[in-house]
């Protein structure tokens, strides 16, 4: 059995994978990781009660505990990362830079530094002959998010969750009388909890009202708080009145401007070919052609070939895809086998 470190942030579903993994025998620590602690107008953030869950929890299963502070490189890593996307007029995934950059580097390295052979989270993924896999859980499957950890990391990782469903987490949390069984689910940005996007940037950026403009006439429709704001495909949040609605189909940061149609079938809100840059394979490039992507958590697999261009990758759909956003980032698959993937352009 190993020395396993487990991040434990206060929900069920760590609460559950420390539990599992001290009755399977191992040497278990908690670890609260302390990335992100300030309040924000309107909103509290939820760091002291999480830690005392997490603590609680701790006590519950016997286990040692202790607070690791990542803030300062938490700002520096994921949300500046954050804001500077946005100023640049994308739209960028801060999860996926979290478990990058912070949970299977900044913990991983710190822990084994402390004491630990392995490391462990809640997420829903799978682990398998040296692959990431998705879990059994397709509502819950996190691999999305995971694309960018490396196989080092992978091969020094556990996650305990992969092979069950949340109602199980649920029902083992309760089986064992864990404080945090019925918690739950922590919603919104990884780190700022339930406060929208837009509120969180106000704080970090600054904003000027400018033109929402129909594509089609050329007309200006509306007034907008910030172009920044605004994402492809978005729909709600636009305060067009009247007649039908509006979608987001782009926008230009420099000239404050965003572009909007009524129409679902316009050219620039389908595509059935992108590209992506920066991008990453877990274990070596994938051993077929014919993939599957993924474009957003829980958006459905479609069958894709791709086509290696210097850095970047092109991919080529199958189907077309509505409102593929830059920033974010297209993850791919064959099979079961998650592979990598990169950040749309």
């Amino acid at each position: 059995m190993s020395k396993v470190f487990v991040g434990m942030s206060g929900g069920v579903d760590s609460s559950v994978t420390a539990a599992l993994l001290v009755a399977a025998g191992h040497d278990v620590t908690g670890v609260f990781m302390k990335n992100w602690a300030q309040d924000l107008p309107g909103f509290k953030c939820p760091w002291r009660e999480d830690l005392a869950d997490a603590k609680r929890v701790a006590v519950q299963l016997g286990i040692p505990f202790k607070v690791y502070d990542f803030q300062d490189e938490y700002k520096h890593k994921v949300v500046d990362y954050l804001i500077e996307g946005y100023e640049q007029g994308i739209t960028p995934n801060p999860d996926i830079m979290c478990n990058q950059e912070v949970k299977f580097k900044l913990f991983l390295e710190t822990a084994l530094a402390d004491g630990a052979e392995m490391i462990a989270t809640g997420h829903y993924a799978q682990i398998k002959d040296g692959t990431l896999q998705q879990a059994k859980d397709d509502n819950k499957d996190q691999t999305y998010f995971l694309y960018r950890v490396t196989d080092e990391a992978l091969d020094k990782t556990l996650f305990p969750l992969g092979g069950m469903t949340k109602p199980e987490v649920r029902e083992k949390a309760k089986e064992l009388g864990l404080i945090t069984a019925d918690k739950k689910d922590s919603v919104g940005i990884c780190f700022v909890g339930e406060i929208g996007i837009k509120d969180f940037l106000k704080n970090y950026v600054q904003s000027k009202s400018g033109d929402i403009v129909d594509t089609e006439t050329k007309q200006v429709v509306g007034q907008h708080d910030g172009a920044l704001f605004y994402t492809i495909g978005q729909r709600h949040g636009l305060n067009v009145g009247g007649g039908m609605p509006y979608y987001v189909v782009g926008k230009d940061v420099s000239k404050n401007e965003v572009y909007v149609t009524t129409d679902l079938n316009n050219a620039t809100l389908w595509q059935k070919e992108f590209t992506i840059t920066n991008v990453h394979w877990i274990s070596g490039s994938p051993t077929s052609d014919t993939l599957q992507v993924r474009t957003r958590h829980r958006a459905p697999l479609v069958d894709c070939a791709i086509k290696f261009d210097g850095d970047n990758l092109t991919v080529i759909l199958k189907d077309e895809i509505r409102a593929l956003t830059p920033g974010q980032s297209a993850v791919l698959y064959q099979g079961n086998v998650c592979w990598g993937g990169g950040i749309i352009i």
